[in-house]
């Protein structure tokens, strides 16, 4: 369904097209949301597909490549991470993002990044299974502070044979597969074996792992009476209904709870839980990692999707409407985390629009909602960066953020950098492109400010709101002061004014981006230019050392016999180079 403009507003599917249009053109019956659509539709176009399958896949690109305005739409998140253990000889326990290669083994996916974390952690202290990066296991002479700490078995320099680390990386792998039971056997069955033979030390190792394992049980494991790998969907409205919607997803794998993550969809007020709860479905799982169980709290049609997710995961996949049992009680903890996430949101936005309110009476500005903040940051000014966030709809919108390198100007002229970021940043609206946000802030005095209101009039956009953030005496916070263009007196809230909380939240949170853009690009460049100062080392010389040692990192904490080791590198050269370096 489209709009006058040709803008795409609407997609859906179904199997009687022609009823399913119609019933869009009823006199009653209809809720006020489809009404408002209804009224903008100026033209229909259909596609007809060969099967259901086929028309959820479509409908589903659509809607994630067009955003219509009245689909209930998710957040597309980046890839979720998975914990790695890699098919080497010495296998490496690790984090990863991204495609899957069949070599090593995988576990997960996992709700966030923290997980992923706390769940190696864990396995080092149990199974003390390597996390270091090839290039530095390679070149070890010495075990490093890990296997110090009892993390790691130290297998870079041989202080434990291939066979017993084998059957560490084995258990590890049982263990994330949810075969608890079966780890505890062998772990078990090692330690009377140590007993037997007398090697009371290695013994005692085995106790501890034993009783390190049955702590993580305790803790980390649903009651499921088998290694279940389940996925739980629970939706909850705002006063039941009409208002904003949380999803809240819960993770079992190997019968391990991996933790929630709670997802807000745009669009999603009017519609009832069963549709939200398929919209979710199709564009959470839809070329995505499937599991073999998804537990739903909404009666959703399942079956096109069940089929069309069991094809693609290469396995049976089960959409289950109707849990019982200890499946009712896990969707009830999801349901019930879905409350409550909703409720802290909903406390958050109410905090934000108070705020936001005061922030309009502050300044007198009406219908403020969108507000872009800029920071600049170099050091001395080397490797500047001018940073720009976005404040819209009572929230920081990340995916909106920008940074930009600022090279064509005299170092450490930030007057010139600001210039040259809101040009930059604002000239494609001068064309006609986009719209103005309601408010611009620049972190900084008058100075700063008049140079943006300069570039902005040479754009002409006479009408922009400008507004700086000048530090007050000592920076202390609470002591900003607001600063407009042709105004000399400035603005000073008190610190306890709702809108300088506002201001303040925006204006570090630029800060924070542009340190943040700015340290990565200082320590790339002073990175790659350390090789190339060291005289006689050329760029053949330079890629065999990265390559070796897997970054000037690894060429740092390399001995001088290391260094000796690479192609090309003397005795007298790999010195030379050891004494630059350190």
């Amino acid at each position: 369904m489209m709009n006058s403009a040709g803008q795409v507003i609407y997609v859906g599917k179904a199997i009687d097209l022609k009823k399913r249009v119609s019933s869009y053109f009823q006199k009653n019956g209809l809720a006020p949301r489809t009404q408002l659509m209804v009224s903008q539709i100026a033209g229909i176009e259909t596609t007809v597909t060969r099967s259901e399958a086929e028309a959820l896949l479509l409908e589903n690109n659509l809607i994630k490549s067009l955003n219509p305005r009245y689909n209930i739409l998710f957040r597309d998140d980046k890839s979720y991470p998975y914990v790695i253990l890699s098919g080497h000889r010495f296998p490496r326990l690790g984090f990863h993002r991204g495609p899957l290669d069949k070599k090593h083994h995988y576990f997960g996916p996992f709700p966030n990044a923290g997980m992923v974390r706390e769940s190696i952690q864990l396995l080092q202290k149990v199974f003390r299974i390597r996390t270091c990066e090839d290039s530095v296991f390679s070149n070890r002479t010495r075990p490093c502070l890990l296997y110090q700490i009892k993390r790691c078995s130290g297998p870079c320099v041989d202080l434990v044979s291939e066979e017993a680390y084998a059957e560490d990386a084995r258990d590890a792998e049982l263990f994330l597969e949810g075969k608890q039971t079966e780890v505890l056997k062998s772990i078990t069955r090692k330690m009377h074996e140590a007993a037997d033979e007398q090697e009371y030390e290695q013994a005692a190792l085995f106790r501890d792992q034993i009783q390190s394992l049955r702590k993580i049980c305790e803790k980390q494991f649903v009651d499921s009476g088998q290694a279940l790998d389940a996925d739980i969907v629970a939706c909850v409205a705002e006063n039941n209904g009409g208002g904003r919607v949380c999803v809240n997803l819960a993770m079992v794998r190997g019968g391990r709870h991996l933790g929630d993550k709670s997802f807000f969809p745009q669009n999603a007020e009017g519609y009832d839980l069963a549709a939200v709860a398929e919209a979710f479905l199709a564009q959470h799982y839809l070329n995505r990692s499937v599991p073999d169980l998804i537990i739903v709290g909404e009666r959703v049609p399942r079956e096109s999707l069940q089929a069309l997710l069991t094809q693609q995961a290469g396995h049976k996949v089960i959409i289950n409407v109707n849990p019982i049992g200890s499946r009712r009680v896990w969707l009830d903890m999801a349901t019930e985390n879905a409350a409550l996430a909703l409720e802290q949101m909903l406390g958050r936005q109410a905090s934000q629009e108070e705020r936001l309110q005061a922030l309009q009476q502050a300044l007198d500005m009406t219908g403020l909602s969108r507000i872009e903040c800029f920071d600049i940051s170099h050091t001395m000014g080397e490797a500047t960066i001018a940073s720009c966030v976005v404040y819209d709809n009572f929230a920081m919108r990340n995916s909106e953020y920008r940074r930009y390198n600022i090279t064509d100007i005299t170092p450490g002229d930030d007057y010139a950098a600001m210039r040259d970021v809101l040009s930059r940043r604002y000239h494609k609206i001068a064309e006609g492109e986009g719209n103005l946000p309601d408010l611009i802030l620049i972190d900084g005095g008058r100075g700063q400010i008049n140079a943006a209101h300069e570039v902005m009039v040479e754009l002409g956009l006479n009408d922009a709101n400008l507004v700086g953030v000048a530090k007050g005496e000592e920076r202390k916070p609470g002591l900003e002061q607001l600063i407009f263009p042709g105004v000399k007196k400035p603005l000073q809230l008190s610190k306890d004014h709702p809108g300088l909380h506002l201001i303040q939240q925006i204006r570090d949170e630029a800060h924070r981006f542009a340190i943040y853009g700015h340290r990565a690009k200082l320590g790339k460049a002073r990175l790659s230019s350390s090789l190339e100062q060291i005289a006689g080392i050329g760029a053949k010389r330079r890629q065999s050392l990265l390559a070796r040692f897997g970054g000037l990192k690894g060429v740092r904490t390399a001995s001088i016999e290391e260094l000796q080791q690479a192609d090309g590198i003397s005795r007298a050269l790999a010195e030379k180079i050891y004494r630059e370096l350190h």
